[in-house]
């Protein structure tokens, strides 16, 4: 469906619309969103909605498992965690009913949303969407489960966190939508966190180049395999606040928030960098005195990577009479266990001489399609910390960003002045 409404000059089209658990908090919440909602499909939309779990239901359905068992079966947790959105996505339907609005609600193993077996951190295949559209092409708004979908032998599954934003985006993309709006408690992504740095302030675009580096490391605005699937895709996606008065004109609402694009312009070079990001749950691991000889690499991290722990920066020294160190990040969550593993398993296999770690490292980056025309920006960025007394652990580049690691006490302190040398305030 794609139509010029007649009384006003606002292109139609299929919108996928994502609401976070914040706004989902309360049933007075729901009802606001389904207001917005019922705003949009007047106008002649077709409207897909994507909820979230209602804020906090997540943990306290997975806190309730734990305190069943320390270890409980990936299967099972899947099966509890999956229960919070389909009972936000049902709330929203009746909410939407009582507005006047046709509406029905579908968990993801019913569209289907197929995915891998991987419980807990499942990943999209494919969405069957012939069921929607036939439900659109009978005026309903569509509510759609996130953050789960189903495996091949029927197993519910979920996306890991943040995996509603993921959902939104794949939906968006099988549907063919003209835009997907993911709105959340903030008014957009901003320069950097506004919590650490008051002078932080809204970007009206971002390129997904950019969008997908503050993803990875650490901006909390999007998750990034949402991301991934957007400039995979192509999806337009625009984030928003769904805190604001629901019946905002739409016209204001359709251009608000911060729209992620697919291609760079001038005025988003010349900016350098459009913003500073950081991670505060950084934990860096080192193996020392470990043999510099092909595959010692693959001999430490191949275990870390079957035990499903995510490695970020990585550094091999250079050799020394035929030996090395070998130092990686990994989540703060997954340390101990990253340090278990590696004393229990590699260490007697490659012979290092020992095994250390400190997990209490943050990661400070800057992000910028205009560092590919300009020079000088790492040493900017390292001046701007040396004049702060800040020690760099460790260093990591791309073409649009530099990470560093430095000590967590130092994290805000770093992002402020970064913030201030590259006057994104």
């Amino acid at each position: 469906m794609q139509q010029f409404a007649k009384d006003k000059d606002i292109f139609m089209a299929l919108i996928v619309h994502k609401y976070g658990g914040t706004s989902m908090g309360s049933t007075e919440r729901i009802k606001n969103v389904a207001k917005r909602v019922a705003k949009w499909q007047k106008a002649g939309h077709q409207i897909v909605v994507v909820p979230s779990a209602m804020s906090g239901e997540t943990n306290r359905l997975l806190g309730l498992a734990k305190e069943i068992t320390h270890q409980p079966d990936p299967r099972e947790l899947d099966q509890i965690a999956s229960t919070g959105e389909q009972v936000s996505s049902g709330l929203l339907a009746l909410a939407l009913q009582a507005e006047g609005i046709p509406s029905v609600s579908y968990a993801g193993w019913q569209v289907a949303i197929q995915t891998d077996s991987a419980h807990t951190k499942a990943r999209i295949k494919s969405i069957d969407k012939e069921k929607v559209l036939a439900e659109l092409n009978l005026g309903k708004v569509v509510v759609i489960t996130g953050f789960q979908g189903v495996d091949e032998k029927g197993n519910i599954t979920t996306l890991g966190r943040g995996g509603s934003d993921t959902s939104a985006v794949a939906v968006a993309a099988a549907m063919g939508a003209e835009e997907c709006l993911i709105y959340t408690d903030v008014d957009g992504v901003y320069t950097t966190d506004p919590r650490v740095c008051d002078e932080a302030r809204r970007l009206d675009r971002i390129t997904f180049e950019e969008m997908m580096e503050m993803a990875s490391l650490g901006s909390k605005v999007l998750q990034i395999r949402s991301v991934e699937f957007a400039g995979k895709y192509r999806v337009k996606t625009r984030v928003l606040s769904s805190l604001t008065d629901p019946m905002i004109p739409l016209d204001i609402e359709m251009k608000s928030g911060t729209l992620i694009t697919f291609e760079e312009d001038p005025k988003m070079e010349a900016a350098v960098i459009s913003g500073i990001a950081f991670a505060r749950d950084e934990a860096k691991i080192t193996v020392l005195g470990v043999p510099d000889k092909p595959g010692i690499a693959y001999q430490i991290l191949g275990p870390i990577a079957e035990a499903n722990i995510d490695v970020d920066m990585i550094i091999q020294n250079q050799s020394v009479d035929g030996f090395t160190d070998f130092t990686f990040t990994v989540p703060r969550g997954e340390y101990q266990k990253a340090l278990e593993l590696l004393k229990s398993t590699v260490q007697a296999h490659i012979a290092a001489r020992e095994i250390s770690g400190d997990p209490k490292v943050s990661k400070v980056s800057v992000v910028g399609v205009g560092m590919r025309s300009h020079v000088g920006i790492a040493s900017k960025m390292f001046r701007t910390l040396s004049e702060e007394g800040i020690n760099i652990q460790m260093i990591s580049t791309s073409e649009i960003k530099i990470s560093v690691l430095i000590d967590e006490k130092y994290m805000e302190l770093a992002v402020r002045a970064l913030h201030k040398a590259f006057d994104l305030e």
